[in-house]
Protein backbone atom coordinates (compact mmCIF):
# COMPACT_ATOMS: atom_id res chain seq x y z
CA UNK A 1 0.00 0.00 0.00
CA UNK A 2 1.05 3.61 -0.61
CA UNK A 3 0.42 6.66 1.57
CA UNK A 4 -0.06 10.26 0.45
CA UNK A 5 0.94 13.22 2.61
CA UNK A 6 -0.14 16.81 2.00
CA UNK A 7 1.74 19.46 3.95
CA UNK A 8 4.72 21.78 4.06
CA UNK A 9 8.32 21.55 2.95
CA UNK A 10 10.49 24.19 4.58
CA UNK A 11 13.96 25.47 5.31
CA UNK A 12 14.37 25.70 9.08
CA UNK A 13 16.79 27.65 11.22
CA UNK A 14 16.80 26.13 14.69
CA UNK A 15 18.68 26.95 17.89
CA UNK A 16 18.68 24.60 20.88
CA UNK A 17 20.95 24.23 23.93
CA UNK A 18 22.93 21.74 21.79
CA UNK A 19 23.72 24.21 19.00
CA UNK A 20 22.30 25.87 15.92
CA UNK A 21 21.55 24.92 12.31
CA UNK A 22 20.56 27.28 9.47
CA UNK A 23 18.31 26.64 6.46
CA UNK A 24 18.05 22.93 7.22
CA UNK A 25 15.58 20.69 5.44
CA UNK A 26 12.29 20.75 7.36
CA UNK A 27 8.53 20.96 7.06
CA UNK A 28 5.76 18.62 8.17
CA UNK A 29 5.51 16.74 4.87
CA UNK A 30 9.27 16.22 4.81
CA UNK A 31 9.56 14.63 8.25
CA UNK A 32 6.43 12.56 7.61
CA UNK A 33 7.67 11.29 4.24
CA UNK A 34 11.15 10.37 5.46
CA UNK A 35 9.65 8.44 8.37
CA UNK A 36 6.83 6.72 6.47
CA UNK A 37 9.11 5.75 3.56
CA UNK A 38 10.71 3.16 5.86
CA UNK A 39 7.49 1.17 5.49
CA UNK A 40 5.75 2.06 2.20
CA UNK A 41 6.12 4.31 -0.86
CA UNK A 42 5.05 7.89 -0.11
CA UNK A 43 3.47 10.47 -2.40
CA UNK A 44 4.43 13.98 -1.25
CA UNK A 45 2.14 16.91 -2.13
CA UNK A 46 3.69 20.25 -1.21
CA UNK A 47 5.38 23.33 -2.68
CA UNK A 48 8.93 24.73 -2.71
CA UNK A 49 10.48 27.83 -4.22
CA UNK A 50 13.17 28.41 -6.81
CA UNK A 51 15.81 28.52 -4.05
CA UNK A 52 15.14 25.00 -2.75
CA UNK A 53 18.47 23.12 -2.76
CA UNK A 54 18.85 20.25 -5.19
CA UNK A 55 20.64 18.20 -2.52
CA UNK A 56 17.41 18.02 -0.51
CA UNK A 57 15.50 16.77 -3.54
CA UNK A 58 18.19 14.16 -4.13
CA UNK A 59 17.89 12.99 -0.54
CA UNK A 60 14.18 12.33 -0.96
CA UNK A 61 14.68 10.75 -4.39
CA UNK A 62 16.96 8.17 -2.79
CA UNK A 63 13.98 7.02 -0.75
CA UNK A 64 10.67 5.63 -2.07
CA UNK A 65 9.20 9.15 -2.07
CA UNK A 66 7.28 10.18 -5.19
CA UNK A 67 7.85 13.90 -5.81
CA UNK A 68 5.42 14.22 -8.71
CA UNK A 69 3.10 16.26 -6.43
CA UNK A 70 5.86 18.59 -5.22
CA UNK A 71 5.21 21.92 -6.92
CA UNK A 72 8.09 24.26 -7.78
CA UNK A 73 6.80 27.86 -7.68
CA UNK A 74 8.42 31.19 -8.43
CA UNK A 75 9.72 32.78 -5.25
CA UNK A 76 11.35 31.64 -2.03
CA UNK A 77 10.70 28.47 -0.06
CA UNK A 78 8.73 28.57 3.20
CA UNK A 79 11.12 29.41 6.05
CA UNK A 80 10.77 28.99 9.81
CA UNK A 81 13.13 30.00 12.59
CA UNK A 82 12.84 29.01 16.24
CA UNK A 83 14.72 28.81 19.52
CA UNK A 84 14.25 26.12 22.17
CA UNK A 85 14.82 26.77 25.86
CA UNK A 86 16.66 24.51 28.30
CA UNK A 87 13.25 22.94 28.81
CA UNK A 88 12.78 21.70 25.26
CA UNK A 89 9.01 21.75 25.68
CA UNK A 90 9.28 25.56 25.51
CA UNK A 91 9.95 27.07 22.08
CA UNK A 92 9.98 30.61 20.70
CA UNK A 93 9.15 31.20 17.06
CA UNK A 94 11.57 33.89 15.89
CA UNK A 95 10.50 34.23 12.28
CA UNK A 96 7.99 32.74 9.85
CA UNK A 97 8.15 33.49 6.12
CA UNK A 98 5.37 31.72 4.23
CA UNK A 99 6.69 32.77 0.82
CA UNK A 100 5.40 30.35 -1.88
CA UNK A 101 3.48 28.38 0.78
CA UNK A 102 1.14 31.36 1.24
CA UNK A 103 -0.55 30.68 -2.11
CA UNK A 104 -0.26 26.89 -2.06
CA UNK A 105 -3.23 24.84 -3.24
CA UNK A 106 -2.76 21.07 -3.16
CA UNK A 107 -2.83 19.35 -6.56
CA UNK A 108 -2.78 15.57 -6.28
CA UNK A 109 -1.36 13.68 -9.28
CA UNK A 110 -3.11 10.41 -10.25
CA UNK A 111 -0.86 8.13 -8.15
CA UNK A 112 -1.36 10.29 -5.05
CA UNK A 113 -5.13 10.33 -5.58
CA UNK A 114 -5.31 6.55 -5.70
CA UNK A 115 -3.46 5.90 -2.43
CA UNK A 116 -5.67 4.19 0.14
CA UNK A 117 -3.98 5.96 3.06
CA UNK A 118 -3.84 9.77 3.30
CA UNK A 119 -2.35 12.08 5.89
CA UNK A 120 -3.40 15.73 6.03
CA UNK A 121 -0.50 17.66 7.48
CA UNK A 122 -0.73 20.86 9.44
CA UNK A 123 -2.20 23.24 6.84
CA UNK A 124 -5.33 25.41 6.79
CA UNK A 125 -8.51 23.30 7.13
CA UNK A 126 -9.86 24.85 3.93
CA UNK A 127 -6.90 23.36 2.04
CA UNK A 128 -7.47 20.03 3.76
CA UNK A 129 -11.04 20.09 2.45
CA UNK A 130 -9.69 20.72 -1.07
CA UNK A 131 -7.79 17.45 -0.81
CA UNK A 132 -10.97 15.48 -0.12
CA UNK A 133 -12.26 16.51 -3.55
CA UNK A 134 -9.24 14.83 -5.16
CA UNK A 135 -8.81 11.57 -3.27
CA UNK A 136 -10.46 8.22 -2.83
CA UNK A 137 -8.52 7.38 0.35
CA UNK A 138 -10.35 5.10 2.76
CA UNK A 139 -8.20 5.86 5.82
CA UNK A 140 -7.40 9.51 6.53
CA UNK A 141 -5.21 10.85 9.33
CA UNK A 142 -5.11 14.48 10.41
CA UNK A 143 -2.81 16.96 12.10
CA UNK A 144 -3.84 20.46 13.17
CA UNK A 145 -2.66 23.23 15.49
CA UNK A 146 -3.81 26.03 17.78
CA UNK A 147 -3.95 28.63 14.97
CA UNK A 148 -6.61 26.66 13.07
CA UNK A 149 -8.46 25.62 16.24
CA UNK A 150 -8.85 29.28 17.14
CA UNK A 151 -9.07 30.88 13.70
CA UNK A 152 -11.05 28.37 11.63
CA UNK A 153 -13.03 26.21 14.08
CA UNK A 154 -16.06 25.58 11.86
CA UNK A 155 -13.97 24.54 8.86
CA UNK A 156 -11.81 22.35 11.08
CA UNK A 157 -14.89 20.59 12.48
CA UNK A 158 -16.02 19.89 8.93
CA UNK A 159 -12.66 18.24 8.28
CA UNK A 160 -12.92 16.27 11.54
CA UNK A 161 -16.20 14.75 10.43
CA UNK A 162 -14.41 13.18 7.45
CA UNK A 163 -11.25 11.71 9.00
CA UNK A 164 -10.54 8.40 10.69
CA UNK A 165 -7.73 9.47 12.99
CA UNK A 166 -6.29 12.62 14.51
CA UNK A 167 -2.84 13.07 16.06
CA UNK A 168 -2.89 15.92 18.54
CA UNK A 169 -1.11 17.11 21.70
CA UNK A 170 -2.71 17.68 25.08
CA UNK A 171 -2.82 21.49 24.82
CA UNK A 172 -4.52 21.30 21.41
CA UNK A 173 -7.00 18.74 22.69
CA UNK A 174 -7.99 20.99 25.57
CA UNK A 175 -8.31 24.00 23.26
CA UNK A 176 -10.38 22.09 20.72
CA UNK A 177 -12.80 20.47 23.17
CA UNK A 178 -12.76 22.90 26.10
CA UNK A 179 -12.30 19.87 28.35
CA UNK A 180 -9.39 19.90 30.83
CA UNK A 181 -9.55 16.16 31.55
CA UNK A 182 -7.72 14.43 28.70
CA UNK A 183 -9.80 11.24 28.82
CA UNK A 184 -13.07 13.15 28.60
CA UNK A 185 -11.57 15.42 25.96
CA UNK A 186 -10.52 12.49 23.78
CA UNK A 187 -13.99 10.95 24.04
CA UNK A 188 -15.55 14.27 23.12
CA UNK A 189 -13.21 14.57 20.13
CA UNK A 190 -14.22 11.11 18.93
CA UNK A 191 -17.83 12.31 18.81
CA UNK A 192 -16.75 15.02 16.35
CA UNK A 193 -15.67 12.40 13.81
CA UNK A 194 -12.36 10.54 14.22
CA UNK A 195 -12.80 7.18 15.92
CA UNK A 196 -9.03 7.10 16.58
CA UNK A 197 -7.37 9.77 18.70
CA UNK A 198 -3.62 9.70 19.29
CA UNK A 199 -2.73 12.06 22.10
CA UNK A 200 0.95 13.10 22.14
CA UNK A 201 2.45 13.97 25.52
CA UNK A 202 6.08 14.56 24.54
CA UNK A 203 8.56 13.11 27.03
CA UNK A 204 5.62 11.46 28.83
CA UNK A 205 4.70 9.25 25.87
CA UNK A 206 1.26 9.13 24.29
CA UNK A 207 -2.26 7.75 24.64
CA UNK A 208 -4.22 5.95 21.94
CA UNK A 209 -8.01 6.03 21.98
CA UNK A 210 -9.47 3.54 19.50
CA UNK A 211 -13.18 3.03 19.84
CA UNK A 212 -13.75 2.31 23.53
CA UNK A 213 -10.19 1.10 24.17
CA UNK A 214 -7.26 3.06 25.59
CA UNK A 215 -3.57 2.25 25.16
CA UNK A 216 -0.72 4.02 26.95
CA UNK A 217 2.73 4.06 25.34
CA UNK A 218 5.94 5.28 26.98
CA UNK A 219 8.42 7.73 25.54
CA UNK A 220 11.88 6.42 24.74
CA UNK A 221 14.30 7.51 27.51
CA UNK A 222 16.94 9.63 25.78
CA UNK A 223 20.12 10.86 27.50
CA UNK A 224 20.14 13.93 25.24
CA UNK A 225 17.57 15.55 22.99
CA UNK A 226 19.38 17.63 20.36
CA UNK A 227 16.42 19.00 18.39
CA UNK A 228 12.74 18.06 18.83
CA UNK A 229 11.67 19.86 15.63
CA UNK A 230 9.66 17.50 13.44
CA UNK A 231 9.29 14.80 16.09
CA UNK A 232 5.49 14.96 15.91
CA UNK A 233 5.51 14.75 12.11
CA UNK A 234 7.94 11.83 12.25
CA UNK A 235 5.61 10.14 14.73
CA UNK A 236 2.74 10.57 12.27
CA UNK A 237 4.90 9.16 9.47
CA UNK A 238 5.84 6.08 11.47
CA UNK A 239 2.24 5.58 12.60
CA UNK A 240 0.63 5.95 9.17
CA UNK A 241 3.45 4.16 7.36
CA UNK A 242 3.13 1.12 9.61
CA UNK A 243 -0.65 0.99 9.14
CA UNK A 244 -0.34 1.30 5.37
CA UNK A 245 2.42 -1.31 5.28
CA UNK A 246 0.17 -3.84 6.99
CA UNK A 247 -3.08 -2.51 5.48
CA UNK A 248 -4.82 -3.11 8.78
CA UNK A 249 -6.34 -0.80 11.41
CA UNK A 250 -7.45 -3.26 14.09
CA UNK A 251 -6.59 -2.47 17.71
CA UNK A 252 -3.45 -4.62 17.85
CA UNK A 253 -2.03 -3.02 14.69
CA UNK A 254 -2.90 0.46 15.93
CA UNK A 255 -0.99 -0.20 19.15
CA UNK A 256 2.05 -1.40 17.22
CA UNK A 257 1.78 1.63 14.92
CA UNK A 258 1.89 3.95 17.93
CA UNK A 259 5.14 2.37 19.07
CA UNK A 260 6.60 2.65 15.57
CA UNK A 261 5.60 6.30 15.55
CA UNK A 262 7.39 6.79 18.86
CA UNK A 263 10.46 5.01 17.49
CA UNK A 264 10.71 7.38 14.51
CA UNK A 265 10.12 10.43 16.70
CA UNK A 266 12.92 9.38 19.04
CA UNK A 267 15.38 9.08 16.16
CA UNK A 268 14.45 12.55 14.90
CA UNK A 269 15.32 14.12 18.26
CA UNK A 270 18.86 12.72 18.22
CA UNK A 271 20.16 15.17 15.60
CA UNK A 272 19.26 18.50 14.07
CA UNK A 273 16.56 18.57 11.40
CA UNK A 274 16.30 15.44 9.26
CA UNK A 275 19.92 14.37 9.74
CA UNK A 276 19.15 11.22 11.76
CA UNK A 277 16.05 10.25 9.80
CA UNK A 278 18.08 10.34 6.61
CA UNK A 279 20.45 7.61 7.78
CA UNK A 280 18.36 5.06 9.69
CA UNK A 281 17.11 1.81 8.19
CA UNK A 282 14.97 -1.23 9.03
CA UNK A 283 17.53 -2.73 11.42
CA UNK A 284 17.70 0.48 13.48
CA UNK A 285 13.92 0.62 13.68
CA UNK A 286 13.60 -3.06 14.65
CA UNK A 287 16.19 -2.71 17.41
CA UNK A 288 14.54 0.33 18.94
CA UNK A 289 11.08 -1.22 18.62
CA UNK A 290 12.36 -4.13 20.70
CA UNK A 291 13.78 -1.65 23.22
CA UNK A 292 10.30 -0.11 23.53
CA UNK A 293 8.78 -3.56 24.11
CA UNK A 294 11.36 -4.31 26.82
CA UNK A 295 10.70 -0.93 28.39
CA UNK A 296 6.97 -1.60 28.81
CA UNK A 297 7.03 -5.33 29.67
CA UNK A 298 6.44 -6.35 33.27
Amino acid sequence: MDVTVVGSVALDTVETPSGRIQDALGGAATFFALAASNYVPVHMVAVVGEDFPEEHLNLMKRRPINLEGLQRARGRTFRWSGRYHQDLNVRDTLDTQLNVFEHFHPELPPAARSAKYLFLGNIHPALQLEVFEQTGATFVGLDTMNIWIEGAPDTLKEVLRRVNAIIINDAELRQLTGEHNLIKGARQLQKLGPSIVVLKKGEHGCLLFAGHEVFSAPAYPMPEVVDPTGAGDSFAGGFMGYLAGHDMTDTATLRQAVIHGSVLASFTCERFGTERLAEIGPQDIAARYQAFRDLATF
